[in-house]
């Protein structure tokens, strides 16, 4: 009986796999080595065909240039990032309900899947993940500070005084910058410079007779 050597699969992804998920499609086939029988399982290849680019950016070669790629748990995002698919459409605005949101997404990463992801990458929804970042960010500041919770109860029922604190954030903010833009004409001026109507005894004087 002839000696049959079987290539070991890499210990990479496959043994992850295996150890984790195991694999729906197993074959086997019985084998007798020196003597002795053994299972010997046939490693499972599936090859896909299909446009995972969508209206990817990148230019892809004719259909007859292309070659068929291992993808694997270890090399996923690498190839992901090469081909940069994209998805480009419009869908119902149901954030403001006046008529379609345009979507334009790209992905280089298993990770930009993900619902946050996506979001980030749509104007409009970034805004209101942001907004609920922040707002969650406030209910930790503000757990079991009873003061500022009711400040804050306060300032949600009464609509003056959130448009007042809301109209002293611009106001602070561009006392700040005229603030710094004065240090900034100081300093260019320097501390030493003469002041309006005095002399500068470094240069020189011009007497008349």
């Amino acid at each position: 009986m002839a000696n049959l050597k079987t290539l070991k699969p890499r210990s990479g992804g496959q043994k992850f796999i295996g150890r984790n998920r195991a694999p729906r499609v197993q074959i086997e086939y019985d084998v007798e080595i020196y003597g002795s029988e053994r299972k010997v399982e046939i490693p499972f290849v599936m090859g896909v065909m299909a446009d995972l680019a969508g209206k990817s950016l990148v230019p892809q070669p004719d259909l007859d240039q292309r070659r068929l790629l291992e993808i694997d748990i270890d090399n996923f995002d690498d190839r992901l990032k090469a081909i940069q698919p994209r998805v480009a459409f419009h869908v119902p605005n149901l954030v403001d309900g006046d008529g379609l949101l345009p979507v334009d997404i790209g992905f280089e990463s298993m990770g930009d899947f993900s619902p946050a992801q996506v979001a980030r990458k749509v104007e409009s929804l970034n805004y209101l993940l942001e907004a609920r970042t922040q707002l969650s960010n406030l209910l930790s500041y503000v757990d079991g500070k009873s003061g500022a919770e009711a400040l804050l109860a306060q300032a949600l029922e009464d609509r003056g005084l959130l448009q007042a604190l809301a109209s002293e954030v611009p106001a602070e903010a561009e006392a700040e910058t005229v603030d710094s833009r004065g240090q900034a004409a100081a300093a260019e001026v320097g501390p030493d410079a003469p002041a309006d109507g005095e002399a500068d005894a470094s240069g020189p004087l011009d007497i008349e007779p």
